[in-house]
């Protein structure tokens, strides 16, 4: 019986066996061995053949020999099919949604591989819309989302169709699936963090010497069986075959009809990147099963082998994927949009950002009994400090959704531009994303320079970091290298907002530039965020008239907490 197999690939054998002593200390006495500890194996250069086959023999290793070189076949990916079914949406879907909803309808196991900004959120819900006319699994459904966008996923179902949504919290831990039974919600969204919480009643510890496996794990089966559909955002998140959240996930998943994978890199290092995610799906079996795709798709020296292969299969049989910069589609995408994110403040934030609010509450009401003129003359000044007191504590308390969604961007591949205006907001930024560059009042023009380059020609270099008003105007050559902007912080202005997103965005570039504002829930960067826009059609506003602005804004500010 074999304990192990020897494959060659490419110049090198990898060597992989079940651990016993003896074989693992007669490895080691091969020539140029290597271990490779991240994938468990061992590899021996191939000039050394005649000796690891005298190996393979006496400790009863197959030995395989595998062709890592894909043959020459014109793989044609079909066209994704047409829409038939009339769904009734809320607003109409954009020229290139259709195909992609009929395919999910088609498929309903399956990777929606969109480029970001491509909409799909709004195919998966209206393809769920679609199943639920058609009288297939639909609701009630699970979202299994990043914390970043929960609310974002409550706002889009609301925005596609007549459904609602939800998002799970410990005030409706035992009785969410009453909001579903009295009609007043269909979907029912959970972060990859509270998986446990509200899913798994307990996790046994493995043997000694074994891993966590599924088996394992107790579901809550009553509410397993509650949820028809799954859709699983951000689903690169649970690439590896061993994280906790990826069995949570697999666990909730398994016997679904219907599950959605939504993300933009699928595979964000190698083949294998896929295996837990069609493992999710229930689909490894159309490859052949875990081993053989393995040995298919995954051989060679970088782990990747017969990709075009890969490729038009995944397509007839469970993934599609559309770039921003395909020609049917670039034609409609406008060369600028804004997309925002609320975000729960945690709780110690939550806790100051209360307490400020009512310090600037009781000051509102103490000015109210003084005269207009004493107002203006005394206290404009000391609400627009205040103001900013509440700006900043919900600045610091949205970092950990703004560091996911920018560490989203970079695994991605792509750089970002990052905007806040608080020094210890910039110096959290960098923090958390070392290899990045900062451009802010405290350094010269040469300084300044410099760091563009670096973010323009060093691959190292995936965020720079600006501050709002040093960096929101002068500063040229970001625009070639980067596609994605984000608000951590933003001003009063319309003006100093377009001025700041013009950092990346240029009439005429070709490229649809994204600009991303990240809003406290329930802060003043909401109504802060309705300022900007209404004043964006404003023309003393758009020609950079600020001191009528300010005086205008300052009597919004206190009109509204006088309320």
């Amino acid at each position: 019986m074999s304990v192990g197999t020897i494959i060659q690939i490419g110049n090198v054998f990898k060597i992989e066996f079940a651990y016993r002593p003896a074989i693992t200390e007669a490895v080691k006495e091969l020539p140029e061995r290597k271990f490779i500890y991240a994938e468990k194996h061992w590899t021996v250069p191939v000039m050394y053949s005649a000796a690891v086959r005298v190996f393979a023999e006496k400790y009863k290793l197959e030995f395989e020999t595998v062709n890592t070189v894909e043959p020459e076949t014109n793989y044609v990916i079909p066209p994704l099919p047409e829409l038939t079914l009339k769904i009734p949406t809320n607003r109409p879907m954009l020229p290139w949604q259709p195909g992609g909803v009929a395919y999910t309808m088609e498929k309903q196991r399956l990777i929606m591989g969109d480029d970001m900004g491509l909409g799909k959120t709004s195919q998966a819900i209206i393809a769920m819309e679609g199943l639920n006319i058609q009288g297939k699994a639909a609701y009630p459904c699970l979202i299994i989302c990043p914390s970043a966008v929960k609310e974002n996923w409550v706002i889009e179902i609301k925005a596609n169709v007549k459904r609602t949504g939800i998002v799970l919290k410990d005030s409706v831990k035992n009785t969410f699936p009453e909001f579903f039974r009295v009609g007043m919600s269909q979907y029912f969204i959970c972060n990859f963090e509270s998986l446990k919480k509200y899913f798994v009643t307990k996790v046994d510890k493995p043997e000694a010497g074994k891993k966590l496996r599924i088996n394992n794990i107790h579901f809550n089966q009553k509410l397993l069986d509650f949820f028809k559909a799954v859709i699983v955002d951000e689903s690169h998140k649970v690439k590896s075959l061993t994280s906790l959240n990826t069995k949570f996930t697999k666990g909730i998943c398994i016997g679904k009809e219907t599950i959605f994978l939504l993300t933009g890199t699928p595979i964000v290092n190698k083949p294998k990147d896929l295996v837990s995610q069609l493992g999710i799906l229930d689909r490894l079996k159309d490859f052949g099963g875990y081993k053989a795709f393995e040995k298919r798709y995954c051989s060679g020296p970088r782990e990747a082998s017969n990709m075009k292969e890969l490729n038009y299969k995944l397509n007839l049989i469970c993934f599609y994927r559309r770039n921003k910069t395909d020609p049917d589609i670039k034609k409609y995408l406008p060369d600028k949009a804004r997309q925002v994110i609320q975000c729960d403040l945690d709780p110690v934030h939550r806790k100051e950002y209360m307490h400020a609010q009512a310090d600037l509450e009781s000051y509102m009401i103490n000015i109210k009994k003084q005269s207009d003129d004493q107002v203006a003359k005394s206290m404009k000044g000391e609400v627009m400090v205040r103001i900013g007191i509440l700006k900043n504590i919900s600045a610091r308390g949205k970092l950990k959704d703004a560091f996911a969604f920018i560490r989203d961007i970079v695994e991605q591949g792509q750089k970002i531009v990052v905007f806040a205006s608080l020094k210890e907001v910039i110096a959290a930024v960098q923090h958390e994303f070392p290899r990045s560059v900062r451009i802010t009042g405290a350094e010269d023009g040469k300084q300044k320079q410099a760091a563009v380059e670096r973010f323009q020609n060093d691959s190292k270099i995936d965020v720079v970091v600006l501050n709002l008003k040093a960096g929101g105007v002068g500063i040229n050559g970001l625009q070639n290298v980067a596609t994605q902007i984000c608000f951590i912080e933003f001003g009063w202005h319309a003006a100093i907002m377009d001025q700041a997103e013009d950092r990346l965005y240029r009439t005429g570039q070709g490229a649809n530039v994204m600009c991303t504002y990240f809003l406290g829930k329930n802060t003043i960067d909401e109504w802060n965020y309705k300022l900007i826009n209404s004043k964006r059609e404003i023309a003393n506003t758009i020609t950079g008239a600020e001191d009528q602005t300010e005086e205008t804004l300052i009597d919004s500010v206190m009109t509204l907490f006088s309320k």
